[in-house]
Parts: C-alpha cells; structure tokens; sequence
C-alpha cells in the first residue's frame, strides 16, 4: 500500500466506516471509482467481521467426518477375512473338546451297555457297535451272563482332559440301585467316540441337613390358618379361577393344579410369628392318589386311597379378618425333624 492512501478497512471517518481509498482532497472512492494510479482497490478478505469462525467451525466438521469415514473403512478392511481367515476359524473351533456333544453321546451309550440280558445279546453287540472304535471286543467285556436292567440315568458332569478327550459321568439307577458311571470319549474331526471301558463310581454321599431353626410361633394365627387352609388347598387342587380367587391377595394370582389329585389332609403347620400382617407359612398336605388301591385288614378288604405328603412355603396376608394367599411354592426346609 503506497503513502498517502489509506484504505477504510478499519479507520472511521467522520464516525463512519469508509468504504473505500481515499481520493485526494480527502475524499472517499465510490463504489467502481479507481484511485488515481488506476489500480483496483483490494478485495476484503472473506474472513472479516468475524466470518473467520465460519471457515473454523467448517475446517472442524470437515475433519470429523473424514475421520469416521477412515474408521468406518479401516474397520471394514480389518473384518474383512483374508486367506488364512477360515483356516483359523475353523482351527480355534476345533481346539476346544465337543462337551455337549459328548454328553448326548454319553447317554445313549449308557442306555445299550448298562442292560444286558442273554436274551437279547446279539443286538446289544450291534449297538454297541456304533459306539466303539473298530476291532472292539462286541460285548465290551460282559461275560454273556447275567441281567441288568437300566432303569434311569442323567448326565452328572463332565471333566474336559484336552481338546480331544474328556469323562462323562452318568448318574444312573439300575436294577434299583444308584450309581455312577465314567465313560471316556474321545473326539476330533467332528466326530466322537468311546474310547475305553467305563468305570463304575461311587454314587453321591448323603449328607444330613441342618436341625431346624428354633423361632416363636404365632399360636393365634396358626389356629385360625388351620381352619382355612383346608378349604384353600380344594381350591388350589381343583385348579377353578373362581374358587381361588376367593383366596387370593388383591394383586396376586394363582394357579391351581388343575384337578390332578383331590386334597387329603392337613399336615403339620408353623407359623412364625413376625410383625405387621404377614406371615411366612411352612406346611405339609397329603394329597389323595387318583384312583384308590387295595388295603387288607384282617378281616376283609376295603378301598383306601394312596396319600402322599408334599411341603410348601406360603406367603399369607391378614386382610379384613381373613388371611390371603400371597404365594405358594415348594419348601426349601421344614422347620421340624425329617420323619
């Protein structure tokens, strides 16, 4: 910018901005009037009066979307697979042993090689077959005698070994009795296989629960929920929406079973005592069996149904004089000795 012309941008003049050089004489250019030497006045940068945050604010978004767009792309490129990819996936998959196949293999095995009768030898070599590497002795060290009868089993558990083998124990009860079985399979290829003889263990110790936990009884309520329970457990027997419903607690429903078996008797009941209005109820119900069976007496024969007694815990609520039915479910423990 040569002396003697001063450009506007910034100065007053007279309290106004100029809006253009100064011409001599102390005028101001016009729009489209050139200064003296001729030259065009200078643009304004784009920038000024505060258009500069503009261009900042525009600079930022600009990056923020070319960074999402590289990740965006990075992350495709990265789960893209490359050519080792399925080799790899295929080999994480096989490193780790087949449990639950293991264990539905286990089961079937057991259901052929824990009976065995004379009668039906053949087919039990047949069957066993299809569970034993090849050259296997059929009978799979049983001598050709003797009966065994598999009455039930389950898995109990399986101990991994290594990516190929593993031991299944089966609970089972055979001819009466508990026990447990160890059958080792081997697996590999997506296949499995019984690799050995099984072994015959232990079955679980029993233990003896704790002694029950000595508590107050609420003697009053105990007296009046042994008068109601009878008619609450017709109800909860007949499954009928309507009788229960008398029982129920305002915002509870319950469900009957549906006429299954018709209500015996009251067992034995306890009744904690607590505050407030309610109370947390342990009982025993002996429920009559569908269809009677024969009893003998020394004289005659008469018919007497079967009873069974179940426990359950309540949750009752004193509403009104009356107790309702808050819940019902089985009893984790009984608050008196075990028969």
């Amino acid at each position: 910018m040569r002396a003697g012309q001063p450009w506007a941008v910034g100065p007053w003049s007279g309290g106004q901005l100029a809006a253009g050089p100064m011409l001599p004489g102390g005028q101001t250019a016009g729009p489209g009037q050139l200064p003296p030497d001729g030259r065009a006045a200078p643009r304004l940068w784009r920038g000024s009066g505060g258009r500069w945050l503009v261009w900042v604010f525009r600079l930022v978004l600009w990056a923020v979307l070319l960074l999402i767009g590289y990740q965006g792309v990075a992350a495709i490129v990265t789960d893209a697979p490359g050519p080792g990819a399925a080799a790899t996936a295929t080999g994480s998959r096989g490193t780790a042993f087949p449990a639950m196949l293991a264990r539905a293999y286990a089961v079937e095995f057991g259901q052929v090689y824990l009976n065995f009768s004379p009668a039906t030898a053949v087919q039990r070599s047949n069957s066993l077959a299809l569970f034993l590497p090849p050259g296997t002795d059929p009978e799979f060290g049983w001598n050709g005698t003797g009966t065994q009868v598999l009455q039930s089993e389950q898995v109990a558990g399986v101990r991994v070994l290594s990516a190929h083998r593993a031991i299944v124990t089966l609970l089972a009860r055979v001819s009466g009795q508990l026990i447990e079985l160890g059958v080792p399979i081997y697996a590999a290829d997506g296949g499995v296989v019984v690799s050995g003889h099984p072994a015959l263990l232990a079955p679980p110790s029993q233990v003896v629960p704790p002694g029950p936990a000595s508590a107050p009884t609420d003697s009053a309520a105990r007296t009046s929920l042994a008068r109601m329970l009878p008619d609450f457990f017709r109800a909860y027997a007949s499954g009928d929406a309507l009788r229960l419903g008398a029982f129920e607690a305002p915002g509870d429903h319950l469900t009957g079973l549906g006429g299954v078996v018709p209500f015996g008797r009251l067992g034995q009941l306890s009744v904690p005592s607590a505050p407030g209005l309610i109370r947390h109820v342990t009982v025993t119900v002996g429920w009559r069996a569908a269809s009677p069976v024969a009893a003998f007496t020394a004289s005659r024969a008469v018919s007497a149904p079967a009873v069974i007694e179940m426990g359950y815990a309540m949750t009752v609520v004193r509403r009104g004089g009356a107790w309702l039915v808050r819940s019902i479910g089985a009893a984790a423990t009984q608050p008196w000795p075990s028969p």
